[in-house]
């Protein structure tokens, strides 16, 4: 009898120390900027890739990740080993990914091979990917580690400050006077995830009232909050995160956090100055 292998995609924002000591194996969505094409996470950091679009002011694009590099890697590992793969997809409603693993999966090997649907992005998809391994690594069985899994997707909660209306205006999510409004009023606009999409919560003026709404929404939704694994991102603003740390630190004790900067496959999308909060409900 094989291990269980812990598989995601570079869309859960997770630094790599923490994905090596969880012994998690990226897939990579790419990104293209003026006609180069990255991997987002390994051949183009966070920082870099802010620093690019800040520079050549361009609107980057990302690609799903196709079946035939699902498809190489579950062969390679039903053929020389024994093991079982789970693999964790971000969230179908951002992106195709998920159906592409599908496709592999059924192709290659469905009674070893388990994909499933984070209906996440960024750290609160990183959070069910940690959930995951540390499931695995108690050495839970298959079964017990796909409850776990489903029960933090049920619960998983994202709050966040977009930082950039024009890359929302861009990607056709809000119109174009709506994002003009904003950028001219100072308007924040907090949104959240349902079903795994994004979703429009309520705006705000001024970042520090934005801040300051993230915590009393983590309050009226969260459970337990002290005793969670608290996930924060941001875009090209770590001091920023902190501070939301901080605050979040204060107000609830919490002790236990992953803070990550967001990725070009997620970024391409938000712009710098997004900050994000993530926790579980009841």
């Amino acid at each position: 009898m094989g291990k269980i292998r812990i598989y995601a995609d570079n869309a859960c924002d997770l630094d790599n120390e923490v994905l090596q000591e969880l012994e998690v194996k990226l897939f990579y969505i790419t990104v293209t900027i003026n006609d180069a094409i990255y991997k987002d996470r390994l051949d183009l950091s966070p920082t870099e890739f802010y620093r690019m679009i800040a520079e050549k002011d361009v609107l980057p694009t990302t690609a799903q990740i196709p079946p035939g590099e699902f498809q190489i890697e579950f062969e390679k590992v039903m053929q020389e080993t024994d093991d079982e793969i789970i693999y964790i997809a971000f969230s179908s409603g951002l992106s195709g990914t998920y159906h592409s693993a599908c496709i592999a999966r059924d192709m290659v090997n469905p009674e070893r091979i388990t994909v499933i649907d984070s209906k996440s992005a960024s750290v609160g998809y990183g959070l069910t990917v940690i959930r995951a391994a540390k499931a695995v690594q108690s050495g839970k069985s298959k079964e017990e580690v796909i409850a776990e899994i489903e029960d933090n997707i049920r619960r998983i909660q994202h709050i966040f400050i977009v930082g950039n209306f024009e890359m929302l205006k861009r990607g056709g999510r809000i119109g174009a006077t709506s994002a003009a409004l904003g950028n001219l009023l100072n308007v924040k606009l907090i949104a959240h995830f349902v079903d795994g999409k994004i979703m429009p919560l309520e705006k705000v003026h001024g970042v520090k009232k934005a801040r300051k709404r993230l915590l009393r929404i983590m309050e009226e939704r969260g459970d337990n909050i002290p005793e969670q694994l608290i996930g924060v991102n941001h875009s090209d603003d770590y001091a920023g995160a902190i501070e939301i740390q901080n605050l979040i630190k204060k107000k609830f004790g919490c002790q236990d956090f992953v803070v990550s900067e967001i990725g070009a496959a997620i970024g391409a999308h938000v712009g710098a100055g997004t900050y994000s909060v993530f926790f579980l409900t009841k």
